[in-house]
């Protein structure tokens, strides 16, 4: 199989001796806090960091017996769909080592796939999870907005994203899903589940450490109505298409009810999307200048000389990119016109949403439209890489659980199913992506 690039840093962090993932690795994406082990966010700029503190996760991975092996690969600061914008290289497909893992936590993905680590942490800002997962074959778990502390994850863009499970089977996924959720005081967006919401069957939704998410992988999908969103079909492969329908009738013959759901909203997800996380991105990265964070940009000239020379020499092409026209989209003048009008989508996409889950108790899609791209076939054009992402932005915007489950292959590489929930409905997700995974 040869070298993946899984890793940026290979590290042992032991956990306590006892505890529910005990003798199990788990991988770390490199954007997670690590007390005394360096956290470079795939990027040149923080390539020497250390932070001195444990994020939330790791203090519960540690407590829950795991061993953390290593810092997982990423696109930088999570920019990107294949980690290519990774500054220590792409990560490659244990499918075909001549194909990117995916992104932006496609470290994360390879190693549980190639079996380097028993399980992984990543983090979704538009679908950095699920892609991945899919990507890989293996199983990826994006948390509602809350479920899980983000305390100790260098931010992105703060109001998408969520730290979530990566693992070869559901349950495995939602025995970490376990660990990691549950409020936290240091994190006020953190909320407890189980008084946020009823699961549909009557049955609380609980967050924290005794949510046992993994006792909802049962696989029971008789009664469960299943709603295939046909907006997220159109302009797909049709390897994939082929691949997702199966794995839909595979549902039905277990007793699912399925029905098809539309989405007006949706055509206008990415773009509202990328207005969000860019103007995000924008704001959260001001603080690598090269005096708090990041290289330093000499001490000739000005202040504005030194920072632009730190944010040169730190900072990929992609990373530049997305603050140049996340700055734009805040601009005055321009806040109005873009800005604003893509909260109103967001607004919007959340409202289809909820009228959707009136009709279906789960949602359905292919998590990727595409098969895994050869490396390098992406970075060519960028607005071809932020399409592909059409099938799992929506699920951030609208602040949604979902996974993406394994759904067969085509053409000897891996095929995901995405399974979206309402909000706190992890424990219905993870029962009926069991059925397949």
């Amino acid at each position: 199989m040869g070298d993946l690039n899984a890793f940026i840093t290979e590290e042992t962090i032991e956990g306590a001796g006892e505890g529910p993932l005990a003798g199990r690795t788990v991988a770390v994406k490199d954007n997670i806090s690590t007390a005394g082990v360096r956290t470079t966010c795939g990027s040149a700029m923080l390539e020497g960091y250390v932070p001195p503190y444990d994020a939330t996760v790791v203090e519960r991975l540690k407590a829950a017996g795991a061993t953390v092996v290593g810092k997982a690969n990423m696109d930088e600061f999570g920019m990107g769909g294949t980690t290519e914008t990774s500054a220590f290289g792409p990560t490659r497909n244990p499918a075909d080592a001549s194909r990117v893992a995916g992104g932006s936590s496609g470290g994360s993905a390879a190693a549980v796939a190639a079996g380097e680590a028993d399980l992984a942490l990543g983090t979704d800002t538009g679908g950095s999870i699920r892609n991945p997962a899919a990507f890989c074959g293996v199983v990826g778990i994006k948390p509602t907005y809350g479920l899980v502390s983000r305390y100790g994850l260098v931010a992105y863009a703060n109001s998408l994203e969520q730290i979530g499970p990566i693992a070869p089977t559901v349950e495995e996924a939602a025995e970490l899903l376990d660990v990691i959720a549950g409020p936290d005081e240091r994190d006020s967006t953190t909320r407890d589940a189980s008084e946020a919401r009823d699961g549909p069957d009557g049955r609380a939704d609980a967050g924290g450490a005794d949510a046992g998410y993994a006792s909802a992988a049962d696989g029971d999908v008789d009664g469960t109505t299943v709603g295939v969103l046909t907006d997220l079909l159109e302009g797909a492969d049709e390897r994939v298409v082929d691949a997702f329908d199966d794995a839909v009738a595979n549902l039905e013959a277990q007793g699912a009810t399925v029905r098809e759901v539309e989405l007006e909203s949706v055509e206008h997800a990415v773009q509202a999307y990328y207005v969000i996380a860019m103007s995000e991105a924008s704001s959260n990265l001001a603080r690598f200048d090269g005096v708090r964070y990041g290289v330093s940009g000499g001490y000739e000239g000005n202040w504005n000389d030194a920072f632009a020379r730190s944010r040169e020499a730190g900072f990929g092409e992609e990373v530049k990119r997305r603050v140049l026209l996340g700055t734009y989209a805040l601009s005055a003048g321009y806040h109005d016109k873009y800005y604003a009008k893509a909260q109103d989508a967001r607004a919007w996409i959340k409202r289809d949403f909820d009228a959707a889950f009136e009709e279906a108790d789960v949602l359905a899609s292919p998590t990727m439209p595409v098969l895994p791209p050869k490396l390098g076939e992406s970075l060519a054009d960028p607005l071809k890489l932020y399409l592909i992402d059409a099938n799992t932005v929506p699920v951030n915007l609208a602040d949604l659980p979902a996974v993406s489950a394994p759904a067969g292959e085509a053409d000897g590489l891996p095929v995901g199913v995405q399974f979206v929930g309402p909000a706190f409905g992890e424990r219905e997700i993870v029962r009926v992506a069991s059925a397949l995974a």
